[in-house]
C-alpha cells in the first residue's frame, strides 16, 4: 500500500513538457549587478551544473537538484492562470551542521566569480563583495524542524533566480497547484553528454500535495486545495488571495471558510503588527505584480474581503486596523494610477475633518478634505482621510 500511494506521488513529463522545461534552463537569465558591477547574463542549466559541482567538492552532499513552484507549474500546464516570476531552484543536500551554511554560500558567490568577464582581476574581488554586488537576499534557517537555506540572486525585473537547498523542511507547498516539483538530474545529465536533441520521457516530476493527479486536476480547472491547512505559514493567506484574483476557485466550498480562518490566524501570528502587516503585503506586490499594476487593486481588495469575513482571532480594533490599512494600501494604488472605480456614479462633496469643525478659524475656511461615496450593487466605499472609516454590506468593489 505505501508504494501505491508513493507512485501516485511521481509522473513522468510527456515531450511537450520536456521541451517547455528545456527552453525554461537553457533562457538567459540577467543576473543585475549594483554599482559597476556588470550584468551576468547567465542559463539556469549552467549556473546549476556549477553550482552542484563546487558543492560536491567541498563535501556537501547533493541528493537532487529540482524545479519548484509557479515554473514547475507553468513547464506542466503553460495556460493555469498564473505567471511565474521567480526560478525556484531547490538543491537536497545534506546540512549536519550550521557551518555547512558557509560552504553553501562561499560555493554559490565562487560561481557567480567565475561568471565575471575576462579581464576582471577575480582576485582582489571577495566573497563579500560579490554578495553586495549580485545577492538580493539570504535565508538561514537552522532547527529541529527546518534546515535550510536560500540565497537570490538580483534580477531588475524580478524574475531573481533563488538557489534554495534544503536539507529538512516541515512544509514544502502551500495548495496542490504549486506542490509540483520536476526532478532536473536526468535533463542536466543529458546536457553534459550533450544530447539535448534526444531528450526521452525519463523526467519524473512529483507532487508533494501527495496525488499527482489531483493536483494536475486543480491546476487544469483552476482549483483551490490543500492539505494540513494549519501547517501553512502566514504568507499563504497572500498567495489564496492571489489564486482568487487569478480566477481560481475553491474545490469545496464546505471546507474553503475552515481554511480562510486557518490562513487568517497564521497571517496574524507570523505579522502581528499593523506595520509588519503593511511590509509584507507590499513585498508580496513587488514581487508578484510586476507588469500587472492594474491588478493590485482587485488583489488589495479580495485580500480585504478575506481577512475581514475570516478573522476570528483579533480584537475589534486591531481588525479595524488591519482593515483600514488595507483600504488605505489599495486607494493608493488607485491614485497611482489615475483612477477611481465606477467613475460615471461618484459623487464627491466636502465633510470637514472632526477637528477643523472644532476649530474655525479663518485660515481653516477653505479645507482640502472630502469623502468619496462610491455606490455600486448596494455597496457602499466611504473614504475620509481624517480619520478613515469604511463601510459595506456585500463588499468592495
Amino acid at each position: 500500500m505505501p508504494e501505491t500511494r508513493s507512485s501516485q506521488r511521481f509522473h513522468s513529463l510527456n515531450a511537450e513538457q520536456v521541451e517547455v522545461l528545456d527552453q525554461v534552463l537553457s533562457e538567459v537569465v540577467p543576473i543585475h549587478g549594483r554599482g559597476n558591477f556588470p550584468t551576468l547574463e547567465l542559463r539556469p542549466r549552467d549556473i546549476i551544473t556549477a553550482v552542484r559541482a563546487r558543492l560536491e567538492k567541498q563535501g556537501i552532499t547533493v541528493r537532487d537538484v529540482r524545479l519548484n513552484g509557479s515554473t514547475a507549474s507553468h513547464v506542466l500546464v503553460r495556460d493555469n492562470g498564473t505567471s511565474y516570476k521567480d526560478l525556484d531552484i531547490i538543491f537536497g543536500v545534506e546540512l549536519p551542521r550550521q557551518e555547512d551554511f558557509q560552504v553553501i554560500k562561499e560555493s554559490v558567490l565562487g560561481c557567480l566569480l567565475d561568471c565575471l568577464p575576462s579581464g576582471v582581476n577575480r582576485e582582489r574581488i571577495s566573497s563579500a563583495t560579490m554578495k553586495e554586488a549580485y545577492v538580493q537576499k539570504m535565508v538561514k534557517v537552522f532547527n529541529e524542524h527546518d534546515r535550510w537555506s536560500l540565497i537570490s540572486l538580483s534580477n531588475n525585473s524580478g524574475k531573481n533566480l533563488e538557489l534554495k537547498f534544503v536539507s529538512v523542511l516541515r512544509r514544502q507547498f502551500e495548495f496542490s497547484v504549486d506542490s509540483f516539483q520536476i526532478i532536473l538530474d536526468r535533463l542536466l545529465e543529458s546536457y553534459l553528454q550533450q544530447e539535448t536533441q534526444h531528450i526521452d520521457n525519463t523526467v519524473l516530476a512529483e507532487s508533494m500535495y501527495g496525488d499527482f493527479e489531483a493536483a494536475m486536476d486543480h491546476l487544469r480547472y483552476r482549483l483551490i486545495a490543500t492539505r494540513n491547512p494549519e501547517e501553512i505559514r502566514g504568507g499563504g493567506l497572500l498567495k489564496y488571495s492571489n489564486l482568487l484574483v487569478r480566477d481560481y476557485r475553491p474545490a469545496s466550498e464546505t471546507q474553503i471558510k475552515t481554511l480562510e480562518r486557518y490562513m487568517c490566524s497564521r497571517f496574524f501570528i507570523d505579522f502581528p503588527d499593523v506595520q509588519e502587516q503593511q511590509r509584507k503585503i507590499l513585498s508580496y506586490l513587488k514581487n508578484h505584480f510586476i507588469g500587472e499594476e492594474r491588478s493590485k487593486y482587485q488583489y488589495l481588495m479580495t485580500l480585504r474581503r478575506v481577512v475581514d469575513d475570516s478573522t476570528v482571532c483579533l480584537m475589534g480594533h486591531e481588525r479595524r486596523q488591519t482593515l483600514n490599512m488595507i483600504t488605505v494600501l489599495a486607494l493608493k494604488v488607485l491614485g497611482e494610477q489615475n483612477i477611481i472605480p465606477n467613475t460615471d456614479h461618484v459623487t464627491c462633496f466636502y465633510q470637514p475633518a472632526p477637528y477643523l469643525a472644532e476649530h474655525s478659524a479663518p485660515y481653516l475656511a477653505e479645507p482640502s478634505y472630502c469623502s468619496y461615496y462610491i455606490p455600486q450593487g448596494g455597496s457602499t466605499l466611504l473614504y475620509q482621510p481624517y480619520p478613515l472609516h469604511l463601510h459595506t454590506q456585500t463588499g468592495l468593489v
